[in-house]
C-alpha cells in the first residue's frame, strides 16, 4: 500500500521493523489507546500513516527520557498545538546529555591513560561529566518505583562505596563494565537467556551487586534489579549500547538465575 515516499502506509510488522520496536509493543500501545492505527482492514490488520509514525516517534523520545507510559498521553496532548517547540526542547535535552556523555568518555580515557602509566590526572578530573542532579533524579525514581526498600538500598550502597578505597572503587567500576561486555559476548554467541551455562557469569554479577548493596540480593530483589535495567532509560541505554536488546536479555537471565540458585 503506497502513495508516495512520504505517505507510505505501513502494516504493524513493517512499522515495528522501521522503528525498532516490536509488534507486541505496538499492539500494546493500541490496546491502551496510546497509538491507534490509522485504519484497521477487514482482515484485522492494522495500518499506520505519517501521523501515526510521528506520534510513535514522540512516544519513543519520551521513553528514552524515562517517562512512564501512563504519563505520555498527557504530554503528547500538551505538545500537539506546538510540536516544533516540543521537538526543539527535546533536541536541546539530548544535546545536553550528549555533551555530558562526551565528558564522561574523556574522563574514562584520562583514567585509562593514568592506569597505563601514560599520564597523571588531577583529582577533580576523575569526576568530570558525573551529574549530581542525575543521581538525585535516579534515586527519586527508584524510591517512587520500589518504595522505602529502595531508599534503604540506596543508603547501603552509599555506605558501601564510602567504605571503598579509590583503588577499590576503580576495580568496582571496571568490573561493572567487564560484566556488561561479557554478557554482551554471551548474548552475541547465541546463548539463551535461560541457559544454566550462564550461571558462573551470573554468579559473578550477583557477587558484584552484593558488594554494591552490602547485602546479598534475594531471587526477587535480583529479578527486580533486572527489571530496573529495562525500565530505567539510562540503565537500558548503558546495556543496549554494548549490544541491542542486552538489557531485556539480562533481565530474563537474572530472573532465571534467581529461580535456580537463590532463596
Amino acid at each position: 500500500m503506497r502513495n508516495d515516499a512520504r505517505h507510505t502506509i505501513h502494516t504493524v510488522s513493517q512499522l515495528a521493523k522501521l522503528s525498532g520496536t516490536s509488534v507486541r509493543t505496538l499492539h500494546h500501545y493500541d490496546d491502551i489507546g496510546l497509538l491507534k492505527p490509522a485504519t484497521v482492514g477487514e482482515n484485522g490488520y492494522r495500518y499506520y500513516g505519517r501521523t501515526e509514525l510521528l506520534r510513535l516517534q514522540q512516544i519513543l523520545i519520551h521513553r528514552e527520557f524515562g517517562v512512564a507510559l501512563s504519563d505520555i498521553p498527557a504530554l503528547l496532548d500538551a505538545e500537539d498545538p506546538d510540536r516544533l517547540t516540543a521537538l526543539r526542547e527535546q533536541r536541546s535535552r539530548l544535546e545536553q546529555e550528549a555533551d555530558r556523555y562526551r565528558r564522561l568518555a574523556r574522563t574514562i580515557d584520562r583514567t585509562i591513560a593514568e592506569l597505563e602509566g601514560r599520564t597523571t590526572i588531577m583529582d577533580k578530573q576523575l569526576y568530570e561529566g558525573f551529574s549530581p542532579q542525575k543521581q538525585a533524579e535516579y534515586e527519586a525514581w527508584l524510591i517512587e518505583k520500589y518504595g522505602e526498600p529502595a531508599r534503604e538500598r540506596i543508603e547501603m550502597g552509599r555506605e558501601a562505596m564510602a567504605a571503598m578505597s579509590a583503588d577499590q572503587r576503580e576495580d568496582w567500576r571496571a568490573e561493572s563494565m567487564a560484566l556488561r561486555d561479557d554478557f554482551a559476548l554471551a548474548m552475541g554467541q547465541g546463548t539463551a537467556a535461560d541457559d544454566p551455562a550462564l550461571d558462573p557469569l551470573l554468579a559473578r554479577h550477583h557477587a558484584w551487586v552484593t558488594k554494591s548493596w552490602k547485602t546479598s540480593p534475594t531471587a526477587e530483589a535480583y529479578a527486580g534489579l533486572g527489571r530496573l535495567y529495562v525500565e530505567n532509560a539510562e540503565f537500558k541505554a548503558l546495556y543496549d549500547a554494548a549490544r541491542p536488546g542486552l538489557a531485556e536479555w539480562m533481565a530474563e537471565a537474572m530472573a532465571g538465575y534467581g529461580k535456580r540458585n537463590l532463596v
